[in-house]
């Protein structure tokens, strides 16, 4: 009866599991792993301070989809990696940056950059208005104000 009561007993999920487990759930030998590493770029299982390999849950699961597509599905490396590329855009939400029409600002330095020499030209209709001038104002005097 005690050995009836443990098996009824779940066991707590692991946080990491190693090669060999992942290798034994998804039925396929280490070495094939360490092969879809390198074609699978979301695969990127961490390294231990040992160089061991230790997989988490969404790696385990990333294992298993792969090997359903290779596997069950029939896909070749190429169409699962394909499928796997549209899988994870399809998942993301997009979102809309409007183009403002203006440059990139510059990296900071230490050194204050000369004011530019030509007009600041209105932006597209299409884009959204700012306040350029005062924005441009603002700017200025905090620029004098690091300057000093």
């Amino acid at each position: 009866m005690r050995a009836s009561r443990e098996s009824v007993v779940e066991q707590p999920r692991k946080i990491y599991y190693s090669i060999t487990e992942v290798a034994g759930m998804a039925e396929v030998k280490p070495h094939v792993l360490r092969y879809w590493e390198t074609e699978f770029s979301s695969l990127r299982p961490k390294k231990n301070r040992a160089g061991n390999r230790t997989y988490r849950e969404k790696d385990v699961k990333l294992v298993l989809l792969i090997r359903k597509l290779l596997y069950d599905d029939g896909f070749t490396i190429k169409g699962a990696r394909k499928k796997l590329q549209d899988r994870r855009g399809g998942d993301l939400p997009q979102i809309e940056i409007p183009f403002t029409g203006a440059a990139p600002a510059p990296a900071a330095t230490t050194r204050a950059a000369p004011a530019p020499k030509e007009p600041v030209t209105a932006a597209p209709k299409s884009a959204p208005s700012f306040p350029i001038k005062e924005l441009r104002q603002e700017l200025e005097s905090i620029l004098g104000e690091l300057s000093s």
